[in-house]
């Protein structure tokens, strides 16, 4: 198993930056990938940026492009996400989650975290 904790979001206005924190523990070996989703109110839960856990292969939404940077350090099993240049359109609750290697499949999830842009 491996267990995710978020670190808190929060509320920022328009323009600022943000950045949010994801630490695995557990069985971190099996980690294949770790991502980012959002969920907006009244939307789908949408993948929005995914990190390879060995290498460091990233993969962005079009949406969040040239605004936001997935990272990790190995060393202290932690995923980042760095928001810049926040829209309101970029509130929602955010959610860290890890697959196993070899799998697609989301299995990991962390507790989600609010995130409010104002305008």
């Amino acid at each position: 198993q491996v267990q995710l904790v978020e670190s808190a979001g929060g509320l920022v206005q328009a323009g600022g930056s943000l950045r949010l924190s994801c630490a695995a523990s557990g069985r971190t070996f099996s980690i294949g990938a770790m991502s980012w989703f959002r969920q907006a109110p009244g939307k789908d839960r949408e993948l929005i940026a995914q990190i390879t856990w060995l290498g460091s292969t990233t993969y962005y939404v079009n949406s969040i492009k040239g605004r936001f940077t997935i990272s990790k350090d190995n060393a202290k099993n932690t995923m980042y996400l760095q928001m810049n240049s926040l829209k309101p359109e970029d509130t929602a609750v955010y959610y860290c989650a890890a697959t196993k290697f070899g799998s697609p499949v989301h299995e990991y999830w962390g507790q989600g975290t609010q995130v409010t842009v104002s305008s």
